[in-house]
């Protein structure tokens, strides 16, 4: 038998380790901190209790980085992954923190429930594939994207356009007169024509890195014009734990646990395709075995997510691409990123200064970040045969409109059981279920092997930016 490593399990010197870990965190960093700004905003949460979301978030991104890298019996596919949290839970969450019955609590408690049932499926995920064609996971990407691009062009705005206001103990809509400001879009304007040029001109890590930078440069600006206030930071301390459970016992209600279980799903789906895509990359087989590790990696780390305050996880796609891009196949590298996450996760100033960084800031690079979502949906899309098939088209067509109908007309299901409204109000969810039920009406349902293929190929175009 030969004792040679493969380049997968190769432990390299420290500071090479060091360096590439600290490259992997920086461009899933911008990525990584977005979902517990956009969440805890739209809860209207204090300033330090959404510092506290985007340390609990980076601390289980360490965690659950190391628990798919190093892997534990039965669990962890160790290959060199990233894990953050998945864009395709924010709307169903955006939808549950509208709702004064389900909230905070309730969002942990659909995110455990998921997380419990992501471990439990993970063996059987693999059979599902032929329910996701390209067609199926390009439109649903697709719409993610579009229904973020709402939260991004609020961002650059300044928040929302109207402010929800008591007056004589009746609830009423009044326009923010901070939307819109001169001095904001031009901010997020510069943020916006930073990045680009960061993009344009930029090459390999500075280009990698375009979106992080940006925000910085924005930062810089807006304390410059005297947006940017630090008296949170300068409060808060160097360094505390990430409590379990902050902010009490975890609320389970039937449709939002539904609802982030049919996203657990589509979830695991993409995850599977990265494996494969991953596998392809690194010259590593992954064998059906080795997928079931990953995905119940993916089931641990989303109720390690709802433990620890946080949202559900998936592996990093960009993270991915780098891996291809440096050629460093070492999934020690990844392990090291996860270390530097579990370290940024308990230090609160490094918190606070993120979250004290203006919306319009976030809004030029959200239009960015967000954005991509959406044309890396329409880039899976590309691939799918519109000439000869012409039911994709129907499929995409209905499929899309049917995720729009909460965003354009949001009281379009107002009259159906309020019970049921997570799930209506979820464009997300909606466009999920129409695809996957039109896809098996029209085309069938395709082999296994074919399916595998397709969920590589649709991996090797996905981006989380």
């Amino acid at each position: 038998m030969s004792n040679d490593v493969h380049p997968v399990d190769e432990v390299l010197p420290a500071p090479r380790l060091l360096a590439l870990g600290l490259q992997h965190v920086l461009v899933m960093y911008a990525g990584a901190v977005a979902v517990p700004l956009i969440i805890g905003r739209a809860l209207k949460l204090p300033p330090e209790d959404v510092a506290f979301l985007i340390s609990a978030d980076l601390f289980a991104c360490g965690l659950v980085t190391l628990v798919q890298c190093l892997g534990f019996p039965g669990v962890g596919i160790r290959l060199p992954v990233m894990m953050g949290v998945t864009f395709a839970s924010v709307g169903p969450m955006l939808s549950m923190a509208a709702s004064p019955d389900i909230g905070l609590l309730g969002i942990y408690g659909s995110v455990i429930a998921a997380g419990l049932f992501g471990i439990v499926v993970a063996p059987f995920v693999s059979r599902l594939l032929p329910l996701f064609p390209p067609v199926v996971t390009g439109t649903i990407i697709l719409i993610i994207g579009i229904s973020l691009m709402r939260v991004g062009i609020n961002w650059a705005g300044g928040g929302l356009p109207t402010l929800t206001k008591v007056v004589d103990g009746v609830p009423g809509s009044f326009p923010n007169p901070a939307y819109g400001q001169l001095q904001g879009l031009g901010i997020s304007l510069f943020v916006l024509l930073f990045i680009l040029a960061l993009i344009k001109w930029g090459s390999g890590f500075l280009a990698n890195v375009a979106v992080l930078l940006g925000i910085i440069a924005g930062a810089v600006l807006a304390s410059i014009l005297g947006v940017m206030h630090f008296d949170k930071v300068a409060a808060a301390s160097w360094g505390a734990l990430v409590i379990p459970f902050r902010f009490g016992m975890p609320q389970f209600h039937l449709v939002p646990v539904i609802t982030m279980c049919i996203v657990m799903i589509v979830v695991m789906i993409e995850s599977l395709g990265m494996f494969l895509a991953l596998g392809e990359i690194t010259g590593k087989a992954v064998d059906r075995e080795a997928l079931s590790r990953g995905l119940r990696a993916d089931g641990l780390g989303t109720l390690l997510g709802g433990i620890f305050n946080t949202f559900p996880y998936t592996s990093f796609s960009q993270n991915v691409g780098l891996v291809s891009v440096t050629a460093v196949r070492s999934r020690w590298v990844t392990v090291t990123g996860g270390c530097i996450l579990l370290v940024l996760g308990l230090l609160p100033k490094l918190a606070a200064l993120v979250e004290a960084v203006p919306l319009v800031v976030l809004g030029g690079a959200g239009l960015v970040m967000f954005g991509m979502v959406a044309a890396t949906g329409a880039r899976i899309l590309a691939s799918v045969d519109f000439r000869n098939n012409r039911y994709n088209l129907f499929i995409v067509a209905i499929s899309i409109s049917f995720g729009l109908i909460p965003l354009v007309a949001p009281g379009f299901f107002r009259n159906l059981p309020h019970d049921l409204h997570p799930l209506l109000e979820s464009g997300i969810l909606l466009c999920a279920v129409v695809s996957v039920l039109l896809n098996a009406f029209f085309n069938g349902l395709s082999g296994g092997a074919a399916a595998e293929a397709d969920a590589a190929s649709a991996a090797a175009s996905a981006q989380h930016v």
